[in-house]
């Protein structure tokens, strides 16, 4: 009797196993064809230059699109760096996401697809070939229309240049991630309006960048580093980044050092109490990077306006404290 009962257990186990395997196997790359936003790209040069600022500026593509560590050091400190993708973010145990190559190539960049599928992307992260992205690393869904085209028509005016960008490699682990959790569905209803909020030290406008451009909420709120879905309060830090071993060699910094991002809420224990007025805070911005190794997009973010420095700064100060203790920003794990 024990004996059938453990069979049938074993039995149902492995159904269980089997069906999860096959469904992860059949949904992780499904595809999407909601249509993209009716929008078209631009030759008025007032446009092309609002979207170099955001691609160099506040929106930081230049901080992962480009071929190499050198190229990323390079574009970090202001040299111009073509847009052609390849470095591959490697994600623990999900896989290794390689960005793309955002010049109007025909054959291995932007200019094999259409406007809608470029604004699609950036609107509801999905894919030219339909599949979703992962639209956290990118929020750009509810950025203004008029942003959007922008930023399309500026890298639709670069110079176009061949480079075969390798297609991101996923484990199972990855697959089933993909397949189950919410950060890696489209945005199905996004709000976005026609116009971004003007250039100005105005809270609207910093929630505005901090949400849908600059993206200060997908790194300052604690996530599951599995599903990168949020477990702790927006703006209050606690992020953990483990080290890139590669990276942190080409840097010459220490393999071993982690990087944890800081409470950005005015509570008195978090770092935006350092600055007590915008001027310091823009002071800080024109610095730059102080530690090589850290995610932030310190070069973009430091030639971005005075107006919007301050207003990201007045938005920070709008919100509600939150007291959250994320310890020290540059750590090492402690042994287990």
């Amino acid at each position: 009797m024990i004996k059938k009962i453990l069979i049938s257990v074993l039995v149902i186990i492995v159904l269980f196993i089997g069906g999860i395997f096959s469904y992860v196997q059949f949904s992780w790359d499904k595809k999407y064809d909601l249509p993209g936003p009716a929008l078209s790209v631009s030759s008025d040069s007032a446009v092309i230059a609002k979207g170099k600022y955001l691609v160099h500026g506040p929106a930081h593509c230049i901080s992962c699109h480009v071929g190499s560590f050198r190229q990323m050091v390079e574009a970090d400190e202001g040299k111009q760096v073509p847009l052609i993708g390849g470095v591959g973010f490697k994600m623990g145990p999900l896989g290794t996401m390689y960005t793309r190559n955002l010049t109007p190539d025909k054959e291995t960049g932007i200019g094999r697809y259409t406007d809608e599928q470029l604004f699609r992307m950036m609107r509801h992260g999905i894919l030219p070939d339909g599949k979703s992205s992962m639209p956290v690393l990118m929020p750009f869904w509810n950025m203004a229309d008029e942003d959007l085209v922008a930023i399309v028509s500026y890298l639709r005016s670069l110079e176009p240049v061949r480079n075969v960008v390798p297609e991101n490699e996923w484990t199972f682990m990855g697959k089933a991630v993909r397949s189950f959790s919410t950060t890696f569905r489209p945005i199905e209803h996004p709000t976005a309006p026609s116009v971004a909020p003007p250039m100005a030290a105005t809270i609207e406008r910093g929630e505005y960048l901090a949400r849908y451009v600059t993206n200060c909420v997908g790194c300052h709120t604690q996530r599951d580093m599995m599903t990168y879905e949020a477990t702790g309060p927006e703006f209050a830090g606690g992020m953990e980044f483990e080290p890139w071993p590669e990276f942190h060699e080409f840097l010459k910094a220490d393999p071993d050092l982690w990087i944890r991002t800081p409470n950005i809420t005015p509570d008195p224990g978090g770092v935006l109490s350092k600055y007590k007025t915008p001027e310091q805070f823009i002071e800080r911005f024109r610095q730059g990077r102080t530690i090589a190794f850290s995610p932030m997009d310190w070069g973009p973010f430091s030639r971005m306006s005075d107006e919007d420095l301050t207003a990201i700064y007045m938005f920070l100060q709008s919100l509600e404290p939150v007291k959250k203790d994320v310890g020290e920003i540059v750590f090492r794990q402690k042994a287990e």
